[in-house]
């Protein structure tokens, strides 16, 4: 059975930093997969933030270019998610998400709370 459980999350204020993670487990992924964070904001819907695929290409919303870097350490079975310059608009549950789709298995998400 597929697991993923993120972490990291926390409450800090404006300008700072938080590393996310989600650790995998039970899985066997194709040849060709993709990891991702969404993240879902009080009464707004779940926006993909970052993705990175099985040849390692990213992508991000613009909102985040520039200070979130998705990352993955293969070895470990744990995906991350670097956020610097944190804005009180990243307020919101952030998930990690994978498979064939990057959509198929989902964590439970945790919370990332910016205050001004």
């Amino acid at each position: 059975q597929v697991q993923l459980v993120e972490s990291g999350g926390g409450s800090v204020q404006a300008g700072g930093s938080l590393r996310l993670s989600c650790a995998v487990s039970g899985h066997t992924w194709s040849d060709a997969y993709c990891m991702g964070w969404f993240r879902q904001a009080p009464g707004k819907e779940r926006e993909a933030v970052a993705a990175i695929d099985s040849e390692g290409s990213t992508t991000y919303v613009d909102s985040v270019k520039g200070r979130f870097t998705i990352s993955e350490d293969n070895a470990k079975n744990t995906l991350y998610l670097q956020m610097n310059s944190l804005k009180p608009e990243d307020t919101a549950m952030y998930f990690c998400a994978g498979g064939e789709t990057c959509k198929d298995y989902w964590g439970k998400g945790t919370l990332v709370i910016i205050s001004s």
